[in-house]
């Protein structure tokens, strides 16, 4: 096992051999960025137990692995049915990644006016006055040593830019999908600008085949500009042995809308931080999520929701089903500042427990310095309901039945309001086969 210390060096190591396969593109300005941040990574510690942010999660088995960037090995892509883990490819853009290399023989071109969508790989040369102005702009390097990896690293991912006006007229798909390779460190890099007066949605899915170790350490931006609308889904059902860090920064403008959806079902250590900023009035910031665990699965879900500015909205539900000995953490919070009056701030967080060894740490909080609002927060942990229980029983429904119909009622409430019809039903299916295939391995 590697010491803190030696992984940071490991991966700082490996900078070169990276420089060296960029050829020209070191060149662009962006490569200053990189610099800055392994500069920051080198400076910054990983989070222990002492750190309140991490108290409840230990990341000390990921240094019992050194991660090969794919940029320093070259995984191959070829064996994978990509085709099953899309949605129809007629109703949606679709872009796939596998192994963390774009795969352009998969993915589609868009020609709509005010719509630029590629990999980021090809928007760094093709669009560099855009990227340059948005990326690392959100995701700050300053306290995150996930994110500093990340930003020393950008290389590829999704860039999708709505110019004002324009609503995009199928929603995007990216699929990042690993081939069953083992010790890859894959760092997805994506960035959404949504203009004023404008739309998308975008489903971002994360799969493996088989059961592959690997680390995936994903940072998303988001901007939504005034009287913009942006869906944002992420799917996460990766191996059950890999290690997946999240960091998604968003910002909204006057009058805009953005809804998140964080569904975890895969990873054996996941940890997502969701950072929702108010940058003017009268926006709306919707954030719900559900995990389902099993074996010693841990999901760490951090929310941080900020009302900056006055007559803003936030509605946020996290409901997780827990199962075997794994864990959930949920560590949510609105700050509200001083001249963020009128603010309206609704937070939850709900788990079901399927057995006596699982756990939740669940920490809702409100920091609020303004006296004309209207926010509440809550957790509950438990079981199920014997009265629901009962009152389905006493319909004649069987015992294992009436289960099964509370909590895919319980889980399904947290992805009920996606638009998208045929991405909602998949996440409800999985459910219930997530939880169909935990029942007959717990008979």
């Amino acid at each position: 096992m590697s010491n803190p210390t030696e992984l940071k060096n490991w991966y700082a190591g490996k900078f070169k051999k990276f420089e060296e396969s960029l050829n020209g593109e070191s060149m662009l300005s962006i490569h200053e960025t990189r610099k800055a941040a392994l500069e920051k990574f080198l400076e910054l510690k990983f989070p222990t137990l002492k750190d309140e942010a991490w108290k409840y999660t230990n990341i000390t088995p990921l240094f019992a692995h050194k991660f090969e960037d794919i940029l320093t090995v070259k995984p191959s892509i070829k064996g994978v049915d990509a085709e099953k883990y899309l949605f129809d490819k007629k109703e949606f853009y679709t872009i796939v990644f596998i192994n963390g290399v774009y795969v352009p023989e998969l993915s589609d071109e868009v020609n709509e006016p005010g719509i630029t969508l590629c990999n980021l790989k090809t928007a760094l040369t093709k669009y560099t006055e855009d990227v340059s102005l948005h990326i690392a702009k959100f995701a700050k390097i300053e306290n995150s040593i996930f994110t500093a990896l990340s930003t020393a690293y950008i290389n590829d991912g999704v860039f999708l830019k709505v110019k004002s006006g324009n609503t995009l007229s199928k929603p995007v798909q990216v699929l990042y999908v690993n081939s069953g390779g083992d010790n890859l460190l894959i760092q997805p890099r994506n960035l959404f600008i949504i203009g004023k007066n404008a739309q998308a949605k975008v489903v971002e899915s994360y799969y493996a085949e088989g059961e592959s170790i690997y680390f995936t350490n994903v940072v998303t931006e988001s901007y939504v500009d005034q009287n913009g609308v942006f869906e944002h889904i992420k799917i996460q059902e990766e191996s059950e042995k890999a290690f997946h860090i999240s960091i998604t920064e968003i910002d909204v403008e006057k009058q805009s809308k953005y809804s998140s959806y964080n569904i975890n079902f895969g990873g054996e250590l996941v940890r997502n931080d969701l950072n929702a900023r108010f940058n003017g009035e009268y926006g709306h910031v919707t954030l719900n999520g559900l995990y389902l665990t099993q074996g010693i699965q841990h999901v760490d879900n951090q929310t941080l929701i900020e009302h900056a500015v006055p007559n803003c909205e936030s509605h946020e539900m996290y409901k997780g089903v827990l199962d075997d000995q794994s864990r959930g953490v949920f560590n949510g919070k609105v700050y509200v500042k001083k001249d963020a009056q009128k603010t309206n701030a609704f937070q939850e967080n709900k788990n079901v427990m399927l057995s006596d060894f699982a756990r939740v740490d669940a920490k809702p909080q409100l920091e609020i310095y303004a006296d004309d609002v209207k926010c509440s927060h809550g957790a509950t942990v438990g079981r199920l309901s014997e009265e629901a229980l009962f009152y389905l029983r006493a319909r004649g429904i069987g015992q294992e039945l009436a289960k099964t119909m509370i909590i895919n009622a319980f889980a399904n409430d947290a992805v009920h309001s996606i638009s998208i019809d045929e991405v909602r039903r998949r996440i409800e299916d999985r459910v219930a086969v997530k939880l169909d295939k935990q029942k007959n391995e717990n008979d």
